[in-house]
């Protein structure tokens, strides 16, 4: 499944890739997320509001931006999946990144700014991972220097910093508006964070899985 979700990802990009500027708008305009859409409910559709919620965590920004989120979700999600099993894990991914979708639209009601990715369905990987995997170690690029090493170091402490850097930016932007803050969705990371933490254990399968 993880990596069914990267080959869907990873294939919507190249199609927006290949779409003219006026049709990717159209796009956009209609799968992102617009915070403040949410504050005139009445002036669009249940659909229009809904269906964002999802289709933004498969839309990405540029090639840094999907290559980012589906290699942290390629490096952590194949063994939080092993231990929720493929459709379990499906779900939970769906919820983590609904959940930080929901958290963005919270934290800036008013922007107008059309916001993508699966960031936070991602961040919601990574809390399940610290919860599974406490004792785990990961490979990191560490900067001594002028140089760069890639060493191994404790998984609780990579993602604990991953996420203290997301809450430190999360909290300084609070009131500021999206487009001010680089289009981060700091609030997106934080609340899928969050829900893969203290969700992951009921998602997590009491006996062995098989297929």
């Amino acid at each position: 499944m993880t990596m069914l979700i990267i080959a869907v990802n990873l294939a919507l990009f190249f199609y927006e890739a290949s779409l003219p500027p006026r049709q990717l708008e159209f796009l956009i305009r209609n799968y992102a997320i617009i915070p403040s859409h949410y504050l005139a409910p009445g002036r669009y559709s249940l659909e229009q509001l809904l269906w964002p919620l999802v289709t933004a965590m498969f839309l990405h920004g540029g090639w840094l931006h999907v290559i980012g989120n589906m290699w942290y979700l390629w490096v952590f999600g194949d063994n939080v999946e092993d231990q929720m099993g493929r459709w379990n894990f499906l779900l939970f991914y769906l919820l983590a990144g609904l959940v930080g979708n929901v958290a963005h639209i919270i934290a800036d009601p008013f922007s107008r700014m059309p916001t993508i990715g699966a960031s936070g369905a991602v961040a919601g990987v990574l809390g399940a991972y610290l919860v599974l995997f406490p004792r785990a170690r990961v490979l990191a690029l560490i900067p001594v220097l002028i140089f760069i090493t890639i060493t191994e170091v404790p998984a609780v402490i990579f993602i604990f910093l991953w996420f203290l850097l997301q809450l430190v930016n999360g909290l300084a932007t609070l009131g500021v508006p999206t487009q001010a803050t680089a289009g981060v969705a700091w609030w997106a990371h934080i609340g899928g964070f969050l829900t893969g933490f203290f969700l992951a254990p009921f998602f997590r399968h009491r006996r062995p899985y098989y297929w």
